[in-house]
């Protein structure tokens, strides 16, 4: 049995490697980021660091960085925008290597990908926009092990008193609440 495939999420198949495949690191206003292509799917991103070398050791990866190939420069300009303010960006066209997620983590990670700029969702919501509902806990270990942070904007989930809840980027809630600022969050749905 093949797990489903959501919108905008393909399931990779191994086959010979990619021109795009590597890791890349680039400078940003949220830090140093880091992002590794497989197969020409986005397979992790992490941000907010303070080096490029602080930003490969925190994916705990056996490889160096490599310069950006051509495909993967228009996303790097993108997150560079959007880290700075200047752009609001969905990055629901970036595809995402989610084989080793479960369906209820695709599903999930799916759904989160389209929390609107300026909205939020608590776990509980976001669990039953899913499809899982009474499902928070769940959704919450999701949300703390994504691969894909902005690009999955799991800063826009927030606990179901609207407190913003906890935050596995550098810098944690600070970082959360940095990210959230800007977008002007004043609607919280359950």
């Amino acid at each position: 049995m093949t797990s489903p495939s959501y919108a905008g999420i393909r399931p990779k198949a191994r086959t010979q490697r990619n021109l795009s495949d590597g890791v890349t690191t680039f400078d940003s206003d949220l830090g140093w980021m880091a992002a590794v292509w497989r197969d020409g799917l986005l397979a992790r991103l992490t941000f907010g660091h303070s080096s490029p070398q602080a930003a490969v050791a925190y994916l705990a990866i056996d490889e160096d960085p490599t310069t950006a190939a051509r495909t993967m420069k228009p996303l790097i300009r993108r997150l560079q925008a959007f880290a700075s303010g200047k752009r609001e960006d969905d990055f629901l066209d970036i595809p995402l290597d989610v084989a080793n997620m479960t369906p209820f983590q695709q599903a999930v990670i799916e759904r989160c990908r389209r929390i609107p700029v300026g909205e939020t969702l608590s776990y509980a919501g976001l669990g039953k926009a899913a499809g899982h509902p009474g499902a928070a806990r769940a959704v919450g270990r999701v949300m703390a092990t994504n691969r894909f942070p902005l690009i999955v904007p799991c800063h826009r989930v927030v606990s179901a008193s609207g407190a913003i809840g906890g935050f596995s980027a550098p810098d944690g809630i600070d970082m959360k609440r940095r990210l959230l600022t800007p977008e002007q969050t004043i609607r919280h749905y359950d």
